[in-house]
């Protein structure tokens, strides 16, 4: 998608910082942390959003979580993170491309 940021970063024309990357993912740190480490990870397949993921693309989201404890332990994040999605407009996706927050350290509004 030539209009969408996180495709831009995957292809290089728009720079991150990167803490892992493979042949079906991105993991970089977010430009607005919400918490002590906050870490978006996204497939290099564009899918819009959760409503999206099928048999053809599942894969890629299944591969994003298959690494998530890695990329959690490689930050230091020992103690336990937050993943958090959010699907569509109302619950405040703002970027088109699906994408997990991995957040961690000293988290508030702790969730049962």
């Amino acid at each position: 998608m030539e209009d969408c940021v996180f495709c831009k970063i995957i292809d290089g024309s728009i720079p991150s910082n990167k803490v892992y990357e493979d042949d079906k993912m991105v993991a970089f740190h977010d430009l607005n942390p919400q918490a002590p480490v906050h870490i978006i990870m996204i497939p290099k397949l564009h899918v819009k959003s959760a409503d999206e993921i099928n048999e053809t693309n599942s894969e890629y989201i299944a591969h994003i979580f298959s690494k998530v404890g890695e990329i959690a332990k490689s930050l230091g994040l020992e103690n336990g993170y937050r993943i958090v999605n959010n699907c569509g407009p109302d619950a405040g996706q703002t970027v088109f491309h699906i994408h997990f927050h991995l957040l961690g350290g000293e988290l508030s509004g702790k969730m049962g």
